[in-house]
């Protein structure tokens, strides 16, 4: 157990914000109901987790912390927590940076996601930053660059294409004038990149896939070198000169020119999948109608899941919502990312419960609400899985039952921070009985802080 000074106290390290100050190794973890005994794998998830006196400034900011749930035979055989070791995490902890390359001198703790490819398990952040390489135990190997392959920056979110074996990743940097698609191969190392020019640095936080195309969403937060010189800790702001606009480039081809559409003033963290149909191209996202102030994570909106058609013989992009709950985190079942999809679960934020509600989109002291979503997108049907009033359930990731299971035809499973206890608990819920009562709940010995994406993977 590694233990570290209390933060000072500011909006990002109160609340369930607060970050841990302990890396706990927990065994033999109390299980209320039954573990399916198919879940053979591991649920990871990444976030900031603050340490040190000296506040981030913003909540993307914090060092990156991984969370593990290892699941065996039906039951919980451990649960372990590490601060990603940059070369600043590992000296304020006394330790031995473990090395490694370093993209245009940015060395960061990654805090967004973690993934699997090609045997690596990877932490993963945004704007340039290199991922950086755990172990199945959470120990830092250093930071990754793919054997070398790497030519710039990666990306926060990457999207996998399971009939190619290909991971894809959209990766922007303030010092470009163009974003990178970038693609890692079964092997692990980076297969092509394309240098797709753009104006501004606009910040592409995440991106779709599909069958054809790689989705882009070039959208009017842009780096600001007026907010840099100020001192800003994220100098990426609303730009109303910049034109909103999705794009199109092609997967293959001797011509891979993007196609664009423009569309009307929105933001846009997350998708929830993409596929082609015919001349058209479908993406479901959560999208933040309006301006977007990302210093302030509050008040914005509204958000709405939406779904956009981009139809390239009309050349136009028509919007439909889906669903009006204030949502956030959207996932489908990973199987088919790029295929055409009929369920998504994700995350209620602002709503607190069925009698108080937060402004529609404000990032406040309780980000995530006390349930999660599952939507039909064949039906239009949306279940709500309500924990109690002043739990937190954060992003919903889908395990199938087994590998050849219908789409789903499995679990989701989600950090759910317990009130009572004061600790999280991992919740797995059967998809196919959403609002039923959870199948089984892990009782974590620690609180996870609000965080950012995770994953379950499967043992194979």
């Amino acid at each position: 157990m590694t233990e570290h000074p209390t933060l000072d106290r500011s909006r990002f390290l109160q609340g369930q914000y607060a970050p841990v100050t302990e890396e706990i190794t927990a065994f033999d973890l109390p299980v209320t109901g039954s573990l399916p005994p198919e879940l053979d794998g591991r649920y990871l998830r990444n976030g900031p987790n603050p340490l040190g006196l000296e506040d981030p400034g913003h909540w993307f900011l914090g060092a990156g912390m991984v969370h593990r749930v290892r699941l065996r035979d039906g039951k919980a055989e451990w649960y372990r927590n590490r601060w990603v070791r940059s070369r600043q995490v590992a000296e304020s902890l006394g330790e031995r940076w473990p090395a490694g390359p370093v993209h245009a001198d940015m060395d960061f703790a990654a805090n967004t996601h973690v993934i699997a490819h090609a045997g690596r398990t990877l932490a993963t952040v945004e704007a340039g930053p290199l991922p950086y390489e755990l172990t199945p135990e959470l120990e830092t190997v250093g930071p990754c660059d793919f054997a070398g392959t790497l030519p710039g920056g990666y990306a926060a979110h990457t999207k996998l294409d399971r009939r190619t074996g290909d991971l894809h990743a959209v990766a922007y940097f303030w010092g470009w004038d163009h974003v990178q698609h970038v693609v890692v191969g079964s092997d692990g190392t980076v297969s092509s990149t394309t240098d797709v020019p753009v104006t501004d640095g606009p910040m592409m936080h995440d991106f779709a896939l599909t069958s054809r195309y790689v989705v882009l969403f070039d959208l009017p937060v842009t780096f600001s070198m007026e907010a840099a010189s100020a001192g800003s800790s994220l100098p990426y702001t609303w730009n109303p000169s910049h034109q909103a606009r999705v794009g199109l480039l092609p997967r293959t081809g001797a011509s891979r020119e993007v196609c664009w559409f423009e569309v009307d003033p929105c933001w846009v963290f997350h998708t929830l999948n993409a596929y082609d149909d015919g001349d058209r191209v479908v993406v479901d996202t959560c999208r933040y109608e309006g301006t977007y102030d990302m210093a302030v994570l509050a008040e914005q909106g509204p958000l709405t899941l939406e779904r956009w058609t981009i139809d390239l013989a009309a050349g136009k992009v028509t919007q439909q919502r889906l669903d009006d709950h204030p949502q956030e985190f959207p996932r489908v079942d990973e199987r088919v990312v790029s295929l055409p999809h009929r369920y998504g679960y994700s995350a209620l934020v602002g709503e607190v419960s069925r009698d108080t509600v937060r402004p529609n989109g404000d990032f406040g002291d309780d980000a995530f609400a006390n349930a999660l979503l599952k939507h039909d997108l064949s039906t239009g049907a949306v279940e709500v899985h309500r924990f109690e009033r002043d739990a937190a359930a954060g992003e919903a990731v889908f395990a199938p039952s087994s590998p050849g299971a219908a789409e789903d035809d499995g679990y989701v499973m989600a950090f759910v921070h317990d009130p009572d206890r004061g600790a999280a608990d991992l919740v797995v819920l059967a998809a196919q009985d959403f609002t039923g009562e959870p199948v089984a709940a892990v009782h974590l010995p620690a609180r996870v802080p609000l965080g950012f994406h995770g994953s379950w993977i499967a043992d194979q």
